[in-house]
């Protein structure tokens, strides 16, 4: 089904173009603004519609350059969720590795939403799937859930301060899944050597000509840009100026290089209290599945405590540096998955997700 912008602004706000089922038909002004489509997608959680506020919390997971990668079927006894090839990014992501990895997330905030709102989920990978299992049960919410919305990868500095011993802890508690390890690293001078590794990557990627062009596709450089698209990295919620697309486009080979985005990254290292790099045993869909869940619990503990984190994933998006980078880790042959830095930081504005109306389809 094509969505015209009317209906997608619709769609944001959780209102109706006429015709879907369970939501208000209601006329939305094409002036929807950034804020309010925001807020709309981060609105309270809410028993019903049931499978549509699911989604909706799902959605809100974290996933790679915000392509929302997901197509979700729902059905009396359960919510599947499957890829979505079409917004798969070739480039970066040769092997799908990311792609399988977003789908974990947002597995792991639907299994959370789902027993706020009394529904025991059960989740199980089948195929490229995830089919997540529904029934009845007490209500349990938890700091965890009520994270959901508010947590965001933060593209900023970070202040510096070490994070206390037991929230560490915690923070590694939150990773924990079969067949998942977790290394924390906190020490200046080996956060150093992962600096390195992230300079390494980058430098290799934007000297990529088709890395580029896939990223510089997934920009939304104006607040229109993102309304328009619902998706995609927009330049506000990485702490940059605001730009017609035409002028950005222009100006980006002066202001995105190498040099600036490895210093940026250098320093964005340095002001972090610490790294964690999730690798699982199984390198295969099941275990980049299984990755996800875990770092989407750990971005949700973190945000649960006061703190902020992003991803720094170039050396394992590189394949000569992830070998390197995982003899540093001392894993042996295990891929190392996903990087994040965390630590205390302010807020930007956060990013703008698609409504479940554009991403659920019939079963």
């Amino acid at each position: 089904m094509r969505i015209d912008r009317r209906q997608m602004l619709s769609a944001a706000l959780g209102l109706s173009a006429a015709g879907i089922t369970g939501v208000p038909s209601c006329a939305v002004a094409a002036s929807t603004t950034y804020d309010e489509a925001a807020r709309a997608a981060r609105a309270p959680l809410q028993a019903t519609p049931r499978d549509r506020e699911l989604v909706r919390f799902a959605t809100l997971a974290a996933n790679s350059h915000n392509t929302q990668p997901w197509i979700f079927t729902s059905s009396p006894g359960s919510i599947s969720i499957e890829p979505d090839f079409s917004r798969r990014c070739p480039a970066v992501d040769p092997d799908d590795h990311h792609l399988f990895v977003s789908l974990g997330c947002a597995a792991e905030n639907l299994v959370l939403a789902a027993s706020a709102i009394g529904l025991r989920a059960s989740p199980r990978v089948d195929g490229d799937r995830i089919v997540i299992g529904l029934e009845a049960a007490a209500p349990a919410r938890s700091p965890l859930t009520d994270a959901i919305p508010l947590r965001q990868s933060t593209r900023a500095k970070f202040d510096g301060r070490p994070v206390a011993p037991d929230a560490l802890q915690q923070l590694e508690a939150a990773c924990r899944e079969p067949g998942i390890s977790a290394i924390m690293i906190s020490e200046r001078a080996r956060l150093s050597n992962v600096a390195d590794y992230v300079v390494e990557g980058n430098s290799a990627q934007m000297r990529d000509k088709a890395f580029m062009a896939e990223l510089v596709s997934w920009l939304r450089f104006s607040e229109a840009d993102a309304v328009a698209t619902l998706d995609g990295l927009p330049a506000r919620a990485s702490g940059n100026p605001e730009l017609p697309a035409w002028l950005a486009r222009r100006l980006l080979k002066f202001v995105l290089t190498e040099d600036s985005e490895n210093r940026k990254y250098r320093e964005q290292i340095d002001s972090s209290s610490g790294i964690v790099v999730v690798a699982a045993d199984a390198n295969n869909k099941a275990g980049w599945i299984a990755v996800g869940r875990a770092c989407q619990r750990f971005g949700l503990q973190a945000t649960a405590l006061g703190l902020k984190y992003s991803f720094i994933n170039q050396p394992v998006e590189v394949a000569s540096v992830r070998a390197q980078f995982a003899a540093f880790l001392g894993i042996g042959q295990r891929r190392p998955d996903i990087v994040m830095r965390f630590g205390a930081g302010s807020d930007l504005p956060k990013s703008l997700r698609r409504a479940p109306e554009q991403v659920m389809r019939e079963p």
